[in-house]
């Protein structure tokens, strides 16, 4: 009988081993498996630091079973009798370690906990509106590679324009007509089915003697219209693209010369204001994104986001700007807040997308 349980000792050792040596296997062989999960989960402004951050913890996740496992079979003083109690043990703990390996998580979320495990997973139906814009065209870009499983309707006042953009009705993206000047029950049509609205829309100045008109027609009664039939849609959460210095006389920023020569057109930070607080008070889910001057260049540099009227000054690339509307359709961290947003081009890139909202 000492015999036969020497024997059931040598073959659990042997077994166990041969366990560990496999774990050490597969967890060497990243590349090829598990270590590539996270540059394929979303688009091209998230791999970066996400990825990072996802391959770091597997591989602290990993060596943590190992090593634990290692210890209980012996390695560090122990008895051959508390070995072998070990290994039984750690039977199951290798064995689901094994599993886990060979089945790597559908998305980072459900492998990181913290800012990726809050994203709102309850969005499948998003609306820009003013997809043909500079920014809101960069917008709907940014949902399409980022969110593939999300339904994306790109509202466009013209869609000879959107065609000579390339927006066309494929895969996730479909066209619609759309004028945020329209009446309630269009803009409600249009919208409809929509568990998200980002508004991108904004006036151009073109005429002076007629831009104050434009300006209130668009950025105020427009988008407040837009807010209304969203409610009366059914929509869960609204996003809106504002200016720094929108609230700036509130705290002593109009003689500014950035609050003075924007608003030199049509009053735009005014109008701007109107709709913010009408949105604020709507009952709505929401983000306010106020950025600095737009650029059409690539970003660069660290993105700066602060709580509401804190930035008098900056610039971004409307990509950032995007990423950051898109970003906050489903980021929970952004619900009903304010921010600004510029880069800050002496510094080098530090935040992902799951850390945008962080602090705010």
């Amino acid at each position: 009988m000492r015999r036969k349980g020497k024997d059931y000792g040598k073959i659990l050792l042997a077994l166990c081993a041969g366990v560990v040596l496999c774990a050490l296997c597969l967890a060497s062989g990243g590349e090829s498996g598990y270590g590539r999960v996270g540059s394929s989960v979303a688009g091209s402004f998230r791999r970066p630091v996400v990825q990072q951050i996802q391959h770091q913890k597997q591989h602290q996740h990993q060596h943590r079973r190992v090593q634990c496992f290692a210890d209980r079979t012996g390695v560090g003083g122990l008895t051959r009798r508390q070995s072998t109690r070990g290994m039984i043990a750690s039977i199951p703990t290798s064995l689901l370690l094994l599993q886990k390996l060979k089945n790597p998580p559908s998305s980072i979320a459900e492998e990181i906990s913290g800012p990726e495990a809050s994203k709102s997973t309850k969005i499948s139906k998003i609306f820009v509106a003013g997809a043909t814009g500079n920014t809101g065209k960069r917008t709907l870009d940014y949902l399409k590679k980022a969110y593939p499983n999300v339904q994306v309707t790109a509202g466009v006042r013209s869609l000879e324009k959107a065609k000579k953009q390339g927006i066309l009705d494929e895969n996730n993206v479909k066209i619609q007509k759309f004028d945020v000047t329209d009446t309630n029950d269009a803009i409600k049509e249009a919208i409809k089915g929509a568990d998200a609205v980002v508004c991108v829309t904004g006036f151009v100045p073109g005429n002076p003697f007629s831009m104050n008109k434009a300006a209130h027609a668009v950025d105020n009664e427009g988008t407040i219209k837009l807010i209304d039939s969203a409610k009366e849609a059914g929509v869960s959460k609204f996003v809106l693209v504002s200016s720094i210095l929108t609230n700036g006389r509130a705290w002593g920023q109009q003689d500014r010369p950035g609050f003075k020569i924007t608003n030199a057109f049509g009053g735009v930070l005014d109008e701007k204001l109107e709709a913010e607080n009408y949105l604020r008070k709507s009952g709505l889910d929401f983000t306010i994104v106020r950025p600095g001057g737009l650029k059409d260049t690539e970003p660069a540099g660290t993105l700066v986001v602060t709580p509401e009227d804190k930035l008098f000054t900056g610039e971004i690339s409307r990509d950032r700007v995007a990423q950051v509307l898109a970003e906050a359709v489903f980021d929970q961290k952004a619900s009903n807040k304010v921010v600004e947003i510029i880069e800050d081009e002496s510094k080098a890139e530090t935040k992902g997308v799951a850390e945008i909202f962080v602090g705010i």
